[in-house]
C-alpha cells in the first residue's frame, strides 16, 4: 500500500482567519516549468494573472519551508509552497454569530442567515468559520457538518483538529438527531405528519436540486406544529443529508419555504436582502458525544421571523 506524504507545518500564520494556500509542485514530465515562477504564472493565469503572481514573488509572500521563494529558483517536483490569496471585498453579513456551547473539544455556533459556515466561492473572510477563528482565538477550528449559507440555526465546530474525524462520522454515520423549524403555507388537504422518500440529484453549477424516479437517498419527516393566517410552522426531522433536501421535500407537497430563493422558482441573483430570510432553522442538534461518551443535546436561541414569538405553543 502507498504511503500518504504528510506535508510539513505551515510556516504562514493565518489571515483574516483563513489557513494560507498549500501547494505542493506537480511532477513536470514535459519540462514546461523551468522556475517557480513559470508554474504559479500558468497555473493561476487565469484567476489572479500573471503579474499578480509576480508582485507575490516580489513582496517575498511566496514561502518554503526555509522562507521566501525568488521567482528564478529553478522547479523542484514535490516541493511544498504556501501563500496567502488577495480576497474580493466582501459584504460584511449584518448579524453576530451566537454561541451557544463551548469546551475545551467543542464550539456550538447560532450560524445567522446569509453566512456561510465555511469558505467557498464568493464567500471567503465573511463565513463562521473564518469569524469564530479570529473572534475565539481558535486558530485550528474546524467544521464537523455544514449548514447551507441561507440556512440558520446550529453548527458544531471542533477545537482539535485530532478529534474532527470522530464528530465528522458521527454526521457521516447518521449518529446526530437534527430538527428544524420551518415557516411556509399551510394547506389543510396535506395529510401530517408524514415521512418523505425521494430521490435528489443536484448537478454541479445548477442553483436547483431536483427529483427524479429511481430508489430513493432521502428521507425526510414533516410535522406541522402550529398554523395560523394561512400560515404552517413546521418541524423537519431529515434522516438523510441530501443537499437543499428539506426546500426540495417541503417544495414536492406543495409547501415551499417562505423567502426560498430557488424553490419553486429560481430567482435571479442580486444582492442578498437581510430582511427577507429563508425561513429555515437548524434547531435541535443531539447526539452521543464519540470522545465522552456523554448524551448531548443543544438548541438554539434564534426564532423564525415569520412566525411570532408570542404564538409559540411549545
Amino acid at each position: 500500500m502507498r504511503r500518504r506524504h504528510k506535508a510539513p507545518a505551515a510556516p504562514l500564520p493565518q489571515r483574516d482567519g483563513i489557513d494560507p494556500v498549500r501547494l505542493r509542485l506537480p511532477a513536470d514530465p514535459d519540462g514546461a516549468w523551468a522556475t517557480v515562477r513559470d508554474h504559479l504564472a500558468a497555473r493561476y493565469a487565469g484567476a489572479i494573472g500573471a503579474e499578480a503572481v509576480d508582485a507575490m514573488f516580489r513582496e517575498g509572500r511566496v514561502v518554503g519551508t526555509e522562507g521566501p521563494v525568488a521567482s528564478d529558483e529553478p522547479y523542484t517536483a514535490g516541493r511544498y509552497l504556501w501563500f496567502h490569496r488577495d480576497f474580493a471585498p466582501e459584504e460584511p453579513v449584518p448579524f453576530e454569530v451566537g454561541i451557544v456551547h463551548r469546551d475545551e473539544r467543542l464550539v456550538v455556533a447560532d450560524k445567522p442567515h446569509f453566512l456561510a459556515t465555511t469558505p467557498r466561492g464568493r464567500h471567503i473572510t465573511e463565513t463562521a468559520l473564518a469569524r469564530l477563528r479570529r473572534d475565539l482565538e481558535l486558530p485550528e477550528l474546524q467544521p464537523a457538518h455544514r449548514l447551507d449559507r441561507l440556512t440558520a440555526g446550529l453548527a458544531l465546530f471542533v477545537v482539535r483538529p485530532g478529534d474532527r474525524g470522530a464528530y465528522q462520522t458521527l454526521f457521516r454515520d447518521r449518529e446526530v438527531r437534527k430538527e428544524y423549524e420551518a415557516v411556509a403555507p399551510y394547506d389543510p388537504a396535506v395529510a401530517l405528519p408524514r415521512t418523505v422518500r425521494s430521490r435528489i440529484v443536484k448537478e454541479r453549477g445548477v442553483m436547483a436540486a431536483r427529483e427524479e424516479p429511481g430508489e430513493p437517498n432521502s428521507e425526510s419527516r414533516i410535522e406541522l406544529l402550529e398554523h395560523h393566517a394561512g400560515l404552517g410552522l413546521y418541524r423537519l426531522l431529515p434522516a438523510t443529508g441530501r443537499t437543499h433536501q428539506l426546500r426540495v421535500h417541503m417544495n414536492s407537497l406543495g409547501l415551499p419555504l417562505l423567502n426560498d430563493p430557488v424553490y419553486p422558482v429560481v430567482q435571479e441573483s442580486g444582492p442578498d436582502d437581510y430582511s427577507r430570510p429563508l425561513q429555515l432553522l437548524a434547531k435541535v442538534l443531539e447526539f452521543t458525544d464519540p470522545v465522552t461518551g456523554e448524551p448531548l443535546r443543544f438548541e438554539s436561541g434564534l426564532r423564525l421571523t415569520r412566525w411570532p414569538a408570542t404564538r409559540r405553543s411549545r
